[in-house]
């Protein structure tokens, strides 16, 4: 079984939120006469274009036949986190946005799963949406941002949502936003291959090093595109933590390989598959494990991998390694059954 666990979706229309809420910031999708594209503009400023894929299940699901994927795993795009906005207002916006994407799965339950949004720049209301998401949408988890109006993951404020995911069985995907770097990234695109997996490394580090993990042993946690850049610094993040215990260590007991695979069992955290080069996954595999690494595709967008588990297949792993990285990884974070091997029981 296939599945993809990075993908995201957009209802095919939505109110007007500048309206809706009295103030602009907001994304609204302005269709195309043709039908099968529209704009994502912020106010009146382009943001991105986008195909039908971005909006319609039923073409999803011809381009997922098409490519050998069994499911995907739907989460929205993440500009419409809305965390700098007030904070019923990203509320109100995550209601909408959860209670869309829980219509898609019910109505095709074994090709979607679904992670909603929550209103992360406040905590509170974060724990009630990700309740409700769980509870009532019947959804496995949630997808966030990488901080929350800089406000990082590690922040003490953000522990009660982490600990309320543990407690649900809530898996939690973490996914870049609101990149850091400024003006000095806005040419080139640099936001996204610069920005992007700078983002996803210090979330990582940021969790690890506050003890959320040391505290948390259950919370299932993942990360988007391999972890970003923090598989490429692991060396020096390691070091760091070993030469200025003072620095950082002042919060965990716990050095960051403590958290990897190793000789004191698998990684404690997920990452997806998402980093467009061979020896790179491999290592990423050495590091996390294939019991932590999950095929991921970023699917409908340009830099996403454009043939679901090519990368993954190309390598030449051993079948059961094979099986857990293109499906089995990602319905375990989720906590959906997993099917057993072909000849298994």
């Amino acid at each position: 079984m296939r599945v993809d666990l990075h993908t995201h979706i957009l209802p095919r229309s939505w109110p007007d939120l500048r309206e809706r809420y009295g103030y602009g910031g907001w994304v609204r999708l302005e269709h195309e006469p043709d039908g099968c594209s529209a704009r994502m503009l912020i106010d009146d400023r382009s943001f991105r274009s986008v195909g039908a894929n971005a909006w319609d299940p039923a073409v999803r699901l011809e381009e997922a036949d098409r490519h050998g994927v069994d499911m995907q795993v739907l989460s929205t795009v993440p500009v419409m986190f809305g965390y700098w906005a007030k904070p019923d207002d990203t509320a109100d916006l995550a209601r909408l946005l959860n209670e869309h994407l829980a219509g898609v799965v019910r109505d095709h339950p074994t090709r979607f799963a679904g992670l909603g949004t929550v209103p992360l720049q406040a905590p509170d209301l974060a724990v009630a949406e990700l309740e409700r998401c769980v509870r009532e949408l019947g959804l496995p988890g949630v997808q966030i941002g990488t901080h929350a109006n800089g406000m990082n993951l590690g922040d003490a404020a953000l522990f009660p949502f982490f600990e309320a995911a543990q407690d649900l069985g809530a898996a939690v995907f973490v996914h870049p936003w609101d990149m850091m770097g400024g003006d000095r990234l806005q040419r080139y695109w640099m936001r996204w291959l610069v920005g992007m997996p700078a983002e996803t490394a210090t979330a990582m580090c940021s969790v690890l090093f506050a003890g959320v993990m040391e505290r948390l042993p259950d919370l299932r946690i993942g990360f988007a595109h391999g972890g970003g850049s923090f598989p490429g610094t692991i060396g020096r993040i390691q070091h760091g933590f070993d030469v200025r215990p003072d620095l950082c260590a002042t919060d965990t007991s716990l050095a960051p390989r403590h958290h990897l695979a190793g000789d004191h069992g698998p990684a404690r955290m997920y990452v997806d598959s998402l980093v467009h080069d061979a020896d790179m996954l491999r290592h990423v595999l050495t590091l996390f494990g294939p019991d932590r690494v999950a095929l991921g595709t970023d699917y409908p967008f340009p830099l996403g991998e454009t043939e679901p588990g090519a990368l993954i297949r190309s390598l030449g792993l051993d079948p059961e390694a094979e099986r857990l990285v293109l499906g089995g990884t990602a319905l375990q974070f989720l906590g959906l059954p997993v099917p057993a091997p072909a000849g298994g029981t």
